[in-house]
């Protein structure tokens, strides 16, 4: 089978597709035939060496993939061959046939097609548990995303507006305006020039008569986030989800204490590690919000495996919007 292989961590130009022996599933593992993979930000790390969790090399990127169950391994129940699935990996999706936890794969409705199935991995699943158990998010709460034109950003929009929510869209280029608005977003903030830390507050409190947001899910950090915190209502929460800019914020405690704020952090694959039936349960409400026609992604592009650089280039620099997959067909 063809795989997207990385022997050494370093640019993405060290990721390169080969033919590989095709895996066979252990216990509690389920074997999928793959269809599409989602491509995410997270992947351009894991091969440079930066994320969070370093594979034994070699290994193959991805973390979110949707096919056909080809066999189980022992001790599966509840899923077979034939079955219709969409699964959450460590890494590993960029493949023919990915190996899959059995506790991490979920059977498809017949409304969900594989493409939107690899889009509605880990985006949504970030983006539902920073608004709903991280953030705690209640109707008419006015929420501010940053880099509100990306695959998490999308997703949150989407997730505000189907829990009754104000969705404020932060953005950079006014290109991205129409995008955002057709996930849903009520207004936009703009997040590029200079003075961003007195610009952002200003545009916030103008829409919102002076009072601020409620939440802010920040993907992006750096100076947004710093500029972000000073837009919040007082008693209001910041859950941080990501550094997109390459920076990482630092908080000045005292001005949480001024405003009665919270800062909260989100690593979405520690609930997949120790939480994964409340995982299976967000997912289950995702298809569900999808079904209801509240939810859909919003897909850019969908490239062959072969042209998976191309996506993951777009990806890194910050041109994607929305969600870009690859495909095995």
């Amino acid at each position: 089978m063809r795989a997207v292989i990385v022997e050494n961590f370093g640019p993405l130009e060290n990721a390169v597709v080969k033919q590989v022996e095709m895996p066979r599933p252990g216990p509690k593992q389920v074997l999928i035939e793959s269809h599409n993979a989602g491509v995410n930000f997270p992947d351009v790390l894991m091969i440079s060496g930066a994320y969070q969790v370093r594979p034994e090399l070699p290994f193959s990127p991805g973390m979110e993939v949707s096919g056909v169950v080809a066999a189980v391994g022992e001790e599966v129940e509840n899923l077979a061959p034939g079955q219709r699935v969409a699964a959450h990996v460590g890494y590993g999706a960029y493949a023919e046939q990915v190996i899959a936890p059995a506790a991490s794969c979920y059977p498809l409705p017949d409304d969900v097609s594989f493409e939107h199935a690899a889009a509605l991995g880990l985006v949504y699943q970030t983006a539902h548990f920073a608004l709903t158990e991280r953030a705690h998010l209640s109707g008419g709460e006015r929420v501010l995303v940053t880099g509100a034109a990306g695959g998490v950003g999308m997703a949150a929009i989407q997730l505000v507006k189907a829990y009754g929510g104000i969705a404020f869209a932060g953005i950079r280029r006014p290109e991205q305006e129409a995008s955002v608005r057709e996930a849903g977003a009520d207004h936009l903030v703009f997040l590029d020039g200079e003075c961003l830390y007195d610009k952002l507050r200003d545009q916030v409190h103008q829409i919102t008569n002076g009072h601020g947001v409620d939440v802010v899910v920040d993907i992006v950090g750096g100076d947004v986030f710093d500029a972000s915190l000073r837009a919040l209502a007082w008693g209001g929460r910041m859950v941080s989800v990501g550094f997109a800019s390459g920076k990482i914020p630092s908080v000045k405690v005292n001005y949480l204490l001024l405003k009665n704020l919270s800062v909260i952090g989100l690593h979405w694959g520690d609930y997949l590690r120790r939480e994964p039936q409340w995982v299976r349960r967000v997912q289950n409400d995702l298809y569900a919000l999808y079904t209801q026609k509240k939810i859909r992604p919003q897909i850019m592009g969908v490239h062959k495996l072969e042209d998976f650089q191309a996506a993951l280039e777009a990806i890194k620099a910050g041109q994607v919007q929305g969600k870009v997959l690859l495909s095995m067909d």
